[in-house]
C-alpha cells in the first residue's frame, strides 16, 4: 500500500525534455513542424490574410527564375496570384479550410502542393503556408500515378458499360445521351494527361466551359466526357453545330418556335435546342460562328436561365449547362467586334485547351493501335499491322486536321495494303496522294549515324517519358556528385533541388 501514492506521482522531467504544460507542448510541436516541413519539402513560402507573399524558403527560391521572378525582392510583397499562376491559395485564405493534396501547373511545371491556413487564437485566418510536396510528380510518383491511372481507367470503362446499359434500357425513347466519357479521349501524354484533369474538374461545376483548340482535336468528344461524368450525367445531351445551320434558321433552333408563328409553321409547335438539353447539357460546337444578331439572345438565355420561343410572349425557365467549342480565336474576334464581349467573358469562365496532335506526338501509337481496332470492327475485318517504322514516319508529321486527318490516312493505308501490314513506304505514298510531302521519320534525322545505331536511338527515344526522364535524372546526379567528390549538400545545390530530393533520387537507384 505504501508504493501506491509513490506510482502516482510524475517523474520529474529530464534535463531538456518536453515542456511540463501543454500549450508549451503544442508550441514546440509547431516550431518542429514549421522546420521539418521547411527542410524537408521541395519549398515553401507564407502569405498573410491579404494574399500578399510575406517569406520564402530557401527551396523555393529555385522555382523563381522559371516563374518569371528575377529576385527574391520581386517575390516578396506581392500578391499571391501574381507570382504564382493558377494558385488556390485565395481560396484557402477565404473559407478558412486547407487543401491538403493538389496539382498545381503553371509555366514552371507540375507540383503537388500542400495549403494550409495559419489561425490566431481567436480561430480567425490571418495567413496561409503554401508547400511543394513533390515536383516532377511524373517521376517521383510514377507508381503513385500508374495505381491512379488503372483505377481511373477501370472507372472510366465502368462508367461507360453503365451508359451503355442505360443507352439500351433508353432505347426508343428519344433521350439524348452522352456517347463517350474521359476513356474514350486517349493519351497519356503530359498534355493529354493534363487536359483530361482540367475537364473533370469542370464536369463537377456548372459554370460553361468553353473548349478552344483546332478542328479535329476531340473537342467534341471531351463534351461528350463532361457531360457523362457531371452530376447532369443522367440528363439529355444535346449538340448543334452553329457553322452547318444557315443563320435564318439558328434562332428557330436555339429556342423553338411557338404554333403557329409564321406562315407555315407546325401548329403543335416545335421545341428548340435548349428546352431539348433541360435539366442536362447544350453543347455549341463552333460558337465562334453564330451571327452577331443571335449573340444578345445566347448572352440572355445564359444569364437570366430562361428563353422566349419564336412567335411566343411567354418565358421558359430552364436548367441547362452549357458547353460550347470553337476552333477561331476568339479574343481577337472580340477586338475586332466580330464576337460580343459580354459574351465571351459569360463564356470564358471555365476555358480548356485541347493540344494539337503534334503537342502530344507520344499518343500516337496508341490513337493508332485505337483507330486501327475501330476501323476493323467497322469493316468487319482484322486491323492492319504497323511496322516500326510507319509509327516513327506517323510521329513525325505536322497533323494540322490532327485525329480527323491522322484516321483518313490510317484509313487510305489500311485499304491500300494488300498484306494486311503497312510500313513506312506505303504509307509515304498515302500522304504524298494526300498533298502532303512526308516529313523524315526519326530514324532518317541522325544521317551521320549507321542504320542501326539510328534505329535503336530512335527505340530509345520512343520509351514512356519519364523513363527517360529518370534516366537523365541519374545521370546528372553522378556528374554532379563526381564533380563534387561525392559531397551531397554541394550536389543538390548545384542541381537546385532540395537534399530531400537528391536523397529520394539516389534511394531510387540504390
Amino acid at each position: 500500500m505504501s508504493e501506491t501514492p509513490a506510482l502516482r506521482e510524475s517523474p520529474p522531467p529530464a534535463a531538456h525534455g518536453l515542456p511540463l504544460d501543454a500549450d508549451s507542448i503544442l508550441a514546440l510541436a509547431a516550431r518542429s513542424m514549421f522546420h521539418l516541413f521547411s527542410s524537408m519539402s521541395q519549398g515553401m513560402f507564407l502569405a498573410d490574410r491579404s494574399g500578399r507573399v510575406v517569406w520564402v524558403n530557401e527551396g523555393y527560391r529555385r522555382f523563381l527564375p522559371a516563374l518569371g521572378v528575377a529576385s527574391v525582392d520581386d517575390f516578396l510583397g506581392h500578391m499571391v496570384e501574381e507570382v504564382i499562376p493558377n494558385t488556390q491559395m485565395r481560396r484557402v485564405l477565404e473559407t478558412g479550410q486547407p487543401v491538403l493534396i493538389d496539382l498545381l501547373t503553371n509555366q514552371a511545371g507540375t507540383f503537388v502542393v500542400s495549403r494550409l491556413p495559419l489561425h490566431d487564437d481567436a480561430g480567425l485566418v490571418i495567413g496561409a503556408i503554401g508547400i511543394v510536396l513533390f515536383d516532377h510528380p511524373e517521376t517521383t510518383l510514377q507508381p503513385l500515378i500508374s495505381k491512379f491511372a488503372r483505377l481511373q481507367r477501370d472507372l472510366d470503362d465502368a462508367r461507360r458499360e453503365l451508359a451503355a446499359q442505360r443507352g439500351r434500357a433508353q432505347s426508343g425513347t428519344g433521350l439524348r445521351q452522352a456517347k463517350h466519357t474521359f476513356a474514350s479521349f486517349v493519351g497519356a501524354s503530359p498534355a493529354a494527361t493534363e487536359v483530361k484533369r482540367q475537364a473533370r474538374r469542370a464536369a463537377q461545376s456548372s459554370s460553361p466551359v468553353l473548349l478552344l483548340g483546332e478542328t479535329g482535336t476531340g473537342k467534341e468528344l471531351l463534351a461528350h466526357a463532361i457531360h457523362a461524368a457531371s452530376p447532369r450525367a443522367a440528363g439529355p445531351f444535346v449538340g448543334l453545330n452553329i457553322a452547318a445551320i444557315p443563320d435564318t434558321l439558328l434562332e428557330a433552333e436555339f429556342f423553338g418556335v411557338a404554333p403557329g408563328a409564321y406562315t407555315g409553321a407546325d401548329r403543335r409547335g416545335r421545341d428548340g435546342k435548349f428546352k431539348l438539353a433541360d435539366g442536362g447539357t447544350l453543347f455549341l460546337d463552333e460558337i465562334g460562328d453564330m451571327p452577331a444578331s443571335l449573340q444578345a439572345k445566347l448572352l440572355r438565355a445564359l444569364q437570366e436561365g430562361e428563353i422566349e420561343p419564336l412567335g411566343s410572349n411567354q418565358l421558359l425557365p430552364l436548367n441547362v449547362r452549357v458547353v460550347a467549342a470553337t476552333s477561331r480565336d476568339l479574343p481577337a474576334m472580340v477586338r475586332a467586334g466580330q464576337f460580343r464581349e459580354d459574351l465571351f467573358y459569360r463564356l470564358h469562365v471555365l476555358p480548356i485547351r485541347v493540344p494539337p496532335l503534334r503537342e502530344r506526338r507520344a499518343d500516337i501509337p496508341a490513337l493508332v493501335e485505337v483507330l486501327s481496332d475501330d476501323m476493323g470492327l467497322r469493316n468487319d475485318m482484322p486491323p492492319p499491322e504497323w511496322h516500326a517504322d510507319a509509327l516513327a514516319l506517323l510521329a513525325a508529321q505536322e497533323w494540322r486536321g490532327n485525329i480527323r486527318e491522322l484516321r483518313n490516312v490510317l484509313e487510305q493505308a489500311a485499304m491500300r495494303g494488300d498484306s494486311g501490314v503497312v510500313d513506312a513506304r506505303l504509307l509515304g505514298e498515302v500522304l504524298r496522294a494526300a498533298g502532303v510531302e512526308p516529313k523524315p521519320a526519326l530514324t532518317d534525322l541522325a544521317p551521320g549515324l549507321p542504320r542501326t545505331q539510328a534505329q535503336d536511338e530512335s527505340q530509345r527515344l520512343l520509351r514512356p517519358l519519364h523513363v527517360q526522364v529518370a534516366e537523365l535524372e541519374q545521370q546528372a546526379i553522378a556528374a554532379s556528385l563526381a564533380a563534387n567528390g561525392g559531397n551531397k549538400l554541394a550536389t543538390a545545390r548545384q542541381l537546385q533541388i532540395s537534399r530531400a530530393t537528391l536523397y529520394a533520387r539516389i534511394d531510387q537507384t540504390a
